[in-house]
């Protein structure tokens, strides 16, 4: 069955949504029973997986370039389909979420693709659109410890990953915005409970939890609005990013009221100042807020990840995208002057000595050399103006990131190392070798 028609658009959706108390919002995060249904017996886009809540599934959705259907297939071991040099196994592999996974380009039209056809080599991509950075992180430690596993592992972390991170279930923070097209929760279904991270507000440390529906048969109590309003009541990131809503997307916030409470303790633990006085502005500090909790999480993550990639004799690349502007989209946009939403991230990664690809900064310098709009700049790599990278998008961002691998990978490859060519056997990297 086909995806009916979904037109992702630089223009936001006209919603008449009012916002609502906290409990009254989590309790219509309720799932439709048919939607589950769905999810678990004719998946479209996203299958059950019992550890990260869901994986990608083969789809034909009609959200490519020009109101074409992006072809998305799936290898038996998950990582998206591979073309050039399919037989032999990456040494290279990517995990992260939909700049990761390539969402909205056909297969062959990833950046993973475009690197490995200049490589001479294929590279894995394990990237789920909608996933974290601390699903990316739990993935790779699912498939490096497996035959599938390389000797290069690149994470990497792309605008909301480190709030998601925190969900204990992204449906809740999504559900709102995502009825206004009601086919969505249908085909595109997904932020089911996952495994994720969340800071305990006793000792102020971050505990890591699993998944609490880890079979398919649990996931239907995501039907329940008093299994959704008690799994999800005490969520702090749920709740923060319900009450900000997408402010640069044009979309409101969905409740009327935080728990002052906890706010204070996760406030109080993270070092941030809150003020709940008349004439405050608390939705610009809920933003502050939820973005150093991510912030911290993320550091928090990528140090797990680096004792991971040093314990099994892995090299590990992190690579930084859309985090530096909270704004991208926005018309006109204020330049960086030296304050990026990601400082501590990038300093945390500094500090450490982290090996680290900052794709930002590439943006930034392209467009500081032309006229125009940071929106105008960006839409030339957009599919539709505003969502993922078309394939112009991901060629900028294979050759962007080349140079990178190239400092650490050893051997290097075929095209840059030093030999005599009449030597080299080419039945190696023949189609079907």
């Amino acid at each position: 069955m086909l995806a009916e028609d979904y037109r992702v658009t630089s223009t936001p959706s006209k919603l008449t949504l009012s916002p609502m108390s906290w409990e009254q919002y989590l309790r219509e995060s309720a799932v439709p029973r048919a939607t589950i249904d769905n999810f678990l017996h004719l998946p479209e886009w996203a299958k059950f997986d019992p550890e990260l809540g869901y994986v990608l599934h083969n789809s034909l959705i009609k959200w490519g370039i020009d109101g074409s259907r992006a072809i998305a297939t799936f290898q038996s071991t998950g990582a998206r389909s591979r073309f050039l040099y399919a037989s032999r196994t990456p040494r290279i592999n990517s995990y992260g979420n939909s700049f990761t996974e390539c969402n909205q380009v056909s297969d062959g039209e990833t950046w993973q693709e475009y690197l490995g056809a200049h490589f001479g080599e294929p590279i894995g991509n394990y990237g789920v659109g909608g996933h974290g950075v601390y699903q990316a992180y739990r993935r790779m430690l699912r498939e490096e410890k497996t035959h599938n596993g390389a000797e290069y592992v690149i994470l990497y972390v792309w605008g909301d990953d480190p709030t998601r991170s925190l969900m204990r279930a992204r449906w809740g923070a999504i559900y709102h915005w995502f009825k206004d097209a009601a086919f969505r929760q249908r085909v595109l279904f997904h932020g089911n409970p996952w495994a994720h991270i969340e800071m305990d507000l006793t000792s102020g440390c971050f505990i890591e939890k699993e998944n609490p529906l880890s079979t398919p048969e649990l996931v239907y109590k995501m039907c329940d609005p008093e299994w959704m309003l008690d799994y999800l009541y005490d969520d702090l990131a749920v709740q923060l990013t319900a009450y900000i809503g997408m402010p640069n997307d044009g979309r409101p916030g969905s409740i009327i009221d935080l728990d002052r409470k906890r706010i204070d303790r996760l406030a109080d633990a993270l070092d941030v100042r809150f003020d709940w006085s008349s004439g405050a502005d608390v939705i610009g500090q809920s933003v502050t807020l939820l973005n150093v909790y991510g912030q911290r999480a993320t550091n928090h993550i990528l140090d797990r990840a680096r004792v991971f990639a040093q314990s099994t004799k892995k090299k590990l690349l992190v690579v930084l995208n859309y985090t530096a502007r909270p704004d991208a989209f926005k018309d006109p946009i204020v330049a960086y002057d030296g304050a990026r939403a990601d400082q501590k991230i990038v300093e945390h990664l500094v500090n450490k000595d982290f090996y680290f690809f900052d794709m930002n900064a590439v943006h930034q310098r392209e467009y500081e050399e032309m006229k125009g709009s940071y929106r105008e700049y960006m839409s030339r790599y957009h599919v539709q103006g505003a969502s993922h990278y078309n394939p112009r998008g991901n060629h900028l961002f294979a050759y962007s990131i080349k140079s990178k691998l190239l400092e650490v990978l050893d051997p290097k490859p075929l095209p840059y190392r030093d030999l005599d060519t009449t030597t080299i056997d080419f039945s190696g990297y023949l189609p079907g070798a």
